[in-house]
């Protein structure tokens, strides 16, 4: 791998003294070199003020004898390659915060709920930057969230354009696999000759290798591979965590930016709360089901009983054969029908600490500087899993009726919907005490997020000082809005990458009321961004207070008027 990448920067070499192609102010400022070959990207200089390629490969396709296995580096081409559009999504089942058939943003999302989008051949990464000559800039790579279960680059909110020209740096995003294709714990898809393959930790896998990408090819984009900062989003936040704690991962990111995610077992935490980690034999268990759900669909089994006594006869080749031999779309059918849903990192010991907070605890991590955020009202996301506390769920509007109502809702004109058109009579009025729809969200915040964020932060506390924490607390959509997702889970996300629509969300959270201070919070959430990515210190002078470390908070807030910004 060394001797290649070598040959990969002599080509580089070689190839911009050529076609003077590298630099930001050459004749061809968007004809780039990778170690692997040429990307032809898009001057959208007119538009937004960068330069950006989609789609670049980072990996060859985890498809056949490779589903299931760490990512093998792109095999190299030789004609240049066309990286104008977004790479397909990783297959996933589709979710309202998903794709649709076209790979974006579309009606399509209402018309594929519960069935399978996207491809296998998804391992590919998009790049902005400035459109300048400038070199040396800071790199952002994000990370997408979904549960771990769905995501993808081409989500428009996560579009780098407006951030990449705000922060002055390369911006990147990167597909990694997701659901029982991205973490999948089943014994006889262990060979013993490879512990990253036996890992099960495949999506985090994709991440380090888009990593290593970056740090092998960014300098070609005029980003700085000493200065990279690593940001996620919810599941993206979670592997975040991940990858700080991860033995794989150094040298390969210099600052961490995790929103609304955690790292803690049950064990780490209070009793009754909720872990955002799960031992690997939780993953062992859900991988047998699957099997098992699969053997029994494909008839070589009647019932769960008779496919283990099938397996048994298997050789774990056989079974890997099998499992590989599957379709995609047939595996995620089965799971929509009969589960497990459930995915996320795996303590194998390998990729990811059996105990990652007890190795951060050692001093066993990535000591970099930390952002972390949550929002004030994360469980407003979460209704259908009302359910877990025996009640309804929270919604009484199906999500293809809610996906629909949100695509076509004017936030300029008088409400169109009611809240008691929306939730479960059970929870309203809102503010009643201990069962009304507030508080019950709430639940999830104070029993989920805000443990598992004060067990990492506070164990990171006794290794280093330089962490940062923010809380969002914005809720200034038009009613009913207001209430029913407020300042929920991801809401923060436009603010940061500055774009407010279209996009999933945006056309009930976004009126021209809430503009102008909605616009000045998102220059302080962005410039925040920036200041971090740049130093390692999100203080700036948009705030016009001090941000002090941890366990102080910055509350990111603002009327509709104004940004209000303050320390707790």
């Amino acid at each position: 791998m060394v001797s290649h990448r070598k040959a990969g920067a002599g080509a580089l070499i070689l190839a911009c003294s050529v076609i003077a192609g590298c630099g930001g102010d050459s004749p061809t400022p968007t004809l780039r070199l990778t170690s692997y070959g040429a990307v032809q990207g898009v001057d959208d200089t007119k538009l937004s003020g960068t330069l950006f390629w989609k789609g670049i490969p980072f990996a060859k396709p985890p498809v056949g004898t490779l589903r299931w296995k760490a990512p093998v580096e792109p095999a190299a081409w030789t004609q240049t390659l066309q990286t104008q559009q977004f790479g397909s999504a990783c297959i996933q089942n589709g979710r309202v915060y998903g794709p649709g058939a076209n790979n974006t943003y579309d009606a399509t999302i209402g018309t594929t709920l519960n069935t399978p989008v996207g491809s296998e051949d998804c391992l590919t990464l998009n790049v902005w930057r400035p459109a300048t000559a400038e070199t040396n800039l800071p790199v952002i790579v994000f990370l997408y969230g979904g549960s771990n279960i769905s995501g993808y680059t081409a989500d428009p909110v996560y579009d780098g354009a407006n951030l990449a020209k705000k922060a002055n740096a390369i911006v990147v995003t990167a597909n990694y696999r997701v659901g029982v294709l991205g973490f999948f714990n089943l014994a006889q898809l262990k060979t013993g000759a490879n512990a990253n393959d036996d890992s099960g930790n495949f999506a985090l896998l994709d991440n380090i290798q888009a990593l290593r990408f970056v740090q092998n090819n960014i300098s070609g984009f005029g980003g700085n591979s000493n200065n990279v900062t690593l940001m996620g989003q919810s599941a993206g936040a979670i592997n975040v965590w991940a990858l700080v704690a991860s033995p794989l991962t150094t040298g390969l990111f210099h600052r961490a930016v995790p929103l609304s995610g955690g790292i803690s077992l049950a064990s780490n935490l209070p009793a009754g709360v909720l872990p955002t980690l799960n031992p690997a034999v939780n993953y062992a268990a859900q991988g047998t089901i699957l099997l098992n759900n699969l053997l029994v669909g494909d008839g070589k089994a009647a019932d769960a009983a008779a496919a283990q006594t099938f397996a048994a006869t298997q050789t774990n080749a056989q079974i890997a054969d099998y499992m590989r031999s599957r379709d995609a779309k047939t595996i995620l059918t089965s799971i929509v029908t009969k589960g497990p849903n459930a995915s996320g990192p795996i303590p194998d010991g390998t990729v990811l600490p059996v105990d990652p907070i007890a190795a951060i605890a050692a001093g066993n991590y990535r000591k970099v500087p930390i952002l972390a955020g949550n929002t004030a009202e994360e469980g407003k996301l979460f209704q259908s899993l009302f359910t877990l506390l025996a009640r309804p769920a929270g919604f009484i509007i199906t999500d293809a009726a809610r996906f629909s109502l949100m695509q076509n809702y004017n936030p300029n004109a008088a409400p169109a919907v009611t809240i008691a058109s929306l939730v479960d009579a059970s929870y309203l009025p809102p503010e009643t005490a201990v069962t009304g729809y507030n508080a019950t969200a709430a639940f999830f915040g104070t029993n989920f997020f805000y443990p598992s964020r004060d067990n990492v932060l506070n164990t990171l506390k006794t290794q280093q000082s330089n962490i940062w924490f923010y809380q969002f607390n914005w809720a200034q959509e038009p009613a009913p809005w207001n209430v029913v997702h407020g300042a929920s889970h991801a809401f923060d996300l436009p603010f940061i990458f500055q774009n407010f629509g279209p996009s999933l969300f945006s056309n009930i959270a976004n009126s021209k009321a809430n503009e102008p201070g909605r616009l000045d919070l998102s220059d302080a959430m962005a410039s925040s961004i920036a200041a971090f990515a740049k130093n390692g210190d999100p203080n700036n002078g948009t705030l016009g207070v001090t941000w002090k470390p941890w366990p102080a908070k910055l509350i990111f807030d603002a009327t509709q008027t104004t940004k209000q910004i303050s320390v707790q």
